[in-house]
């Protein structure tokens, strides 16, 4: 199946054959100079230098959900190298969060420029004194990859992005109601003190398994894990519609996935029709793939349905992009995969982006000041960071090489899944956002455990999906590299039961 690249060089560790480079020089010809030409594990991970730090890190924070401590002076690339110098393949890019890689020469470029460096060093609070090269700044991002949608408003992170991407649908949606009439006393009175009318029943309508954040609006709208939400309150009288969960492999469940697109629409109908003399629904949230949730996948079928759904009600459709943006899926946005008749009303990012915020329509503008707002909104270093990614994306063609790195990962993938379908099933994704699931939670962080001993940083969601979130950046020879080491996991476990 895959040719066996790697010899052992000590415990735990593993390393690329000499021969593998010279034999393909042209195929595995990085995009990014200086790269190791493999993963290569030292110690055990977290090894006595993270370990060091970390506890020494714990006295003063939250070590809860830390792995080990990284060196990123020496990260490159693909490769996230630790303080103990193991060089792990990283398949996971800080929770999909790296577009083009570490390091990347051109990032380390972009605060060279004096003028950027001001920028970077005078933050201002942007809705109010913004410097003079923000609106060239904006119309910049704008032009470039905005969803087809007239607006932008930057914000600092995917859940505050999402919150107040809600708090424009429930503001257009009162706007709307009032026909362009002022506030009147009752409303301004009553807001205040949390009662109606000025804070009125409205509701967002979220899906089953989904993840928008962790800020406490954000949180009604999340149901993954219930660790997120736990001691927190909720909006209990927010409809919650069920995401389609499809049979796998899609080309012989067709008839059966058809039906689960048609009950799930079903639902939303209902729900939106229910609500509407109790708490209207002004907005559906929804990812176009469900990250956190378990990487659950829904048709163009679908998605095109929700939005005349959502046309039909004057619902605003409000797409989470914030782990599919920025070109995983081998387009700039997942929701471009779907041929939508109209673009969505809202469109939210981050992560990748590493600016946060959403593009939106004209009718979700806000009037007034001061109503979507916060100290920063956006900030000018990230801004000019992903203005040098779109470049290199561009230049580089880096959409296509996720559409190549993605078909080889997942013909791979799907070997592997043949030879071990004991452990493995249910193989889905576009470009490289691809995810796998094991056969139980445990045996998938087992995996997820022996990939990383052996070279590999990945990355879990669900209750049993591998999720893979490399860079644009990450190649073919790189997808071997992976496939091969993954090939060793899936043998030991399966020699082991």
């Amino acid at each position: 199946m895959f040719s066996k690249l790697f010899r052992p060089v000590a415990e735990n560790s593993y390393k690329i054959e000499n021969r593998f480079a010279s034999s393909q020089t042209a195929v595995l010809k990085s995009i990014i100079k200086n790269e190791p030409s493999g993963p290569s594990v030292k110690t055990d991970i977290p090894g006595p230098k993270s370990i060091e730090l970390m506890d020494q890190l714990k006295k003063v924070y939250n070590l809860g959900a830390t792995q080990y401590i990284v060196n990123y002076e020496k990260s490159i690339g693909n490769y996230v190298v630790d303080v103990d110098d193991n060089i792990l393949l990283d398949t996971f890019t800080q929770i999909s969060t790296m577009p083009i890689g570490y390091n990347h020469p051109a990032l380390l470029e972009v605060f060279k420029d004096q003028q950027n460096i001001k920028s970077l060093v005078n933050r201002p609070a942007l809705g109010v004194y913004p410097g003079m090269d923000w609106p060239k700044r904006m119309e910049n991002i704008l032009g470039q990859v905005s969803p087809k949608l007239p607006k932008i408003t930057p914000m600092m992170c995917g859940a505050c992005s999402n919150e107040n991407a809600m708090k424009s649908a429930f503001i257009a949606h009162k706007m709307r109601d009032r026909g362009g009439k002022e506030f009147t006393s009752e409303e301004k009175n009553s807001s205040v003190m949390n009662q109606r009318p000025g804070c009125p029943d409205l509701s967002i309508l979220s899906f089953k398994g989904a993840f928008h954040g962790r800020t406490v609006a954000t949180l009604s709208c999340t149901h993954s894990m219930y660790i997120h939400k736990l001691d927190i309150p909720s909006f209990s009288h927010w409809p919650i519609a069920t995401y389609p969960l499809y049979k796998y492999p899609l080309e012989e469940n067709k008839r059966e996935n058809d039906e689960i697109d048609r009950k799930c629409l079903e639902e939303v109908e209902e729900l939106i029709d229910k609500n509407k003399k109790v708490c209207p629904v002004a907005g559906v949230i929804i990812e176009p793939i469900q990250s956190e949730g378990g990487d659950n996948h829904a048709s163009p079928e679908f998605f095109r349905k929700l939005q005349e759904i959502c046309k039909k009600n004057d619902v605003a459709l409000i797409i989470d992009e914030v782990q599919t943006g920025c070109g995983p899926t081998g387009k700039f946005w997942c929701h471009e995969h779907f041929s939508l008749p109209h673009p969505p009303d809202i469109v939210t990012f981050s992560k990748k982006m590493q600016m946060a915020g959403f593009f939106h329509s004209d009718e979700m503008t806000v009037q007034q000041p001061s109503r979507i707002f916060n100290t920063w909104m956006g900030d000018p270093g990230k801004t000019i960071l992903l203005e040098t990614i779109i470049d290199v994306i561009k230049t580089q063609n880096l959409l296509d090489q996720v559409e190549r790195s993605g078909k080889r990962m997942y013909s791979g993938l799907q070997q592997l899944q043949n030879e071990f379908p004991e452990l493995l099933h249910s193989l889905r994704g576009r470009g490289t956002f691809i995810a796998i699931n094991a056969h139980g939670t445990n045996l998938r962080d087992a995996i997820i455990k022996n990939l990383k001993k052996n070279g590999v940083q990945s990355g879990g969601c669900g209750h049993e999906a591998i999720r893979h979130r490399p860079a644009l950046v990450f190649q073919e020879h790189h997808v071997d590299i992976y496939l091969d080491i993954l090939r060793k996991v899936l043998r030991d476990l399966s020699e082991s039961k």
